[in-house]
């Protein structure tokens, strides 16, 4: 059932068509009768049209009030694949979180390996460790190291 706003906005469209109709179905009595045979086909051929875009249907979107859903052509809720469709990449997303954060994770336990491996290696003081720039000291002198 359509709401009240998509009926009127139907009704309108079918009165400008038909208003629209008779202003070119009086235009056509002055033109010859192979031209306005070819009018009045094209005509039933453009009302054949519109009558199978009616029956047929497709994805909508209904508006109540504040809120707004989409409608995938049928009353009756979601097929399969509309499930699937919608379902499909909710579980990418969680995936690719969870992806990003053991990244992260792996990361971070390596900066703490290299820091700690740096501690117990070198006889720098243990105040040295505690500066927060001693992390990138260490990424740019291995850097260094690597290159040379």
């Amino acid at each position: 059932m359509k709401n009240p706003p998509q009926k009127r906005a139907d009704i309108l469209q079918d009165r400008f068509g038909l208003k629209t109709a008779s202003y070119l179905s009086a235009g056509t009595t002055e033109l010859p009768h192979d031209i306005s045979e070819r009018l009045r086909a094209a005509r039933a051929q453009a009302v054949a049209q519109r009558k199978i875009a009616k029956t047929q249907t497709a994805g909508s979107v209904v508006n109540t009030g504040s809120s707004a859903a989409l409608n995938w052509g049928s009353d009756e809720g979601l097929s399969w694949w509309g499930w699937i469709g919608s379902v499909l990449p909710l579980i990418a997303l969680v995936v690719g979180l969870l992806a990003i954060n053991s990244f992260q994770n792996d990361n971070r336990m390596q900066e703490l390996a290299e820091v700690d491996s740096a501690l117990l290696t070198d006889e720098l003081p243990p105040a040295a460790f505690a500066d927060p720039g001693f992390v990138q000291f260490l990424k740019t002198t291995r850097q260094t190291a690597t290159v040379q």
